[in-house]
């Protein structure tokens, strides 16, 4: 075999591996759409039904139940608004420390990001105790905090790394020339990052699009998102699988549109400046 019959192999075998692997992660997306079209009987049947009648009933239930535009709109708010409150803190506190770092300023990042392994369930009845003396249960402010304060150090770390990676004599050009530190930030640091801010805060709107663990223990109505819209077709007689499909689908089918048209922006940041 020759070598570039070698390669072509390698790349066809490549190829199928990653074909795959994609079509395992899309299997359960799959299997969620088509079960949101059948009955109940037909969900939980076994073997698996593949050929049926569709019915629109399930969403019917799901709009007449829930109030899904408001949920929407929780999802809609508390993700884009807490990303955009966590980039306003994380644009200049990942400049301090790439450009003017310190002797600390290791030590400060891990911290951050070492409060990302503390279990959410450990401070859960202190932060509710806050949040109930301040009137931030079931709002949308309170969630915004939330959301901002458990992206932060991924935001900050990401952005960091992009930073460190600007040519630092555009900086020192710009220093020469008598810009203030702001107008590096403004006019330097911010239109050289414009991918590496996008795909950060995209991927922030979609961790907070995701969240339910603080959804599910800080809302109950007014502020509920999509995710505890899709926790409350649980009940004590058991799990409504038609209906808790069609509630999945209408709650994942936003972020799924949006992801795809923002692919290129995700990758990039996935790949490159949250990995270093």
């Amino acid at each position: 075999m020759t070598l570039n019959q070698q390669r072509k192999l390698k790349t066809l075998i490549t190829g199928l591996f990653a074909w795959l692997v994609a079509l395992l992660l899309f299997f359960p997306i799959f299997w969620m759409f088509i079960t949101s079209f059948k009955t109940e009987l037909q969900a939980i049947s076994v073997p698996p039904s593949l050929f049926f009648e569709p019915t629109l009933d399930n969403f019917k239930v799901v709009q007449d139940r829930s109030d899904y535009l408001l949920h929407a709109m929780n999802s809609v708010i508390t993700s884009f608004g807490s990303t955009i409150i966590a980039l306003i803190i994380a644009v200049p506190a990942a400049y301090s420390m790439a450009f003017f770092p310190g002797k600390r300023t290791k030590d400060i990042l891990l911290w951050m990001l070492s409060t990302k392994m503390l279990p959410a369930v450990g401070v859960l009845v202190p932060i509710y105790i806050l949040f109930r003396n301040n009137g931030l249960l079931d709002s949308r402010i309170g969630l915004i905090i939330i959301f901002t304060l458990m992206n932060l150090p991924i935001i900050i770390w990401m952005l960091f790394s992009y930073f460190k990676d600007l040519p630092k004599e555009i900086l020192e050009a710009a220093r020469m020339d008598g810009a203030s530190p702001w107008g590096e930030v403004v006019k330097v640091v911010l239109p050289l990052s414009v991918g590496g801010i996008a795909s950060t805060g995209l991927l922030s709107i979609i961790l907070c699009w995701n969240e339910a663990f603080w959804s599910l223990n800080l809302t109950a109505s007014n502020a509920a998102p999509l995710t505890a819209m899709i926790a409350s077709y649980s009940s004590p007689e058991g799990l409504f699988w038609a209906k808790l499909s069609a509630a999945s689908t209408l709650a994942c089918a936003p972020i799924i549109v949006f992801g795809w048209f923002c692919q290129k922006q995700l990758v990039q940041g996935l790949t490159f400046g949250a990995v270093k």
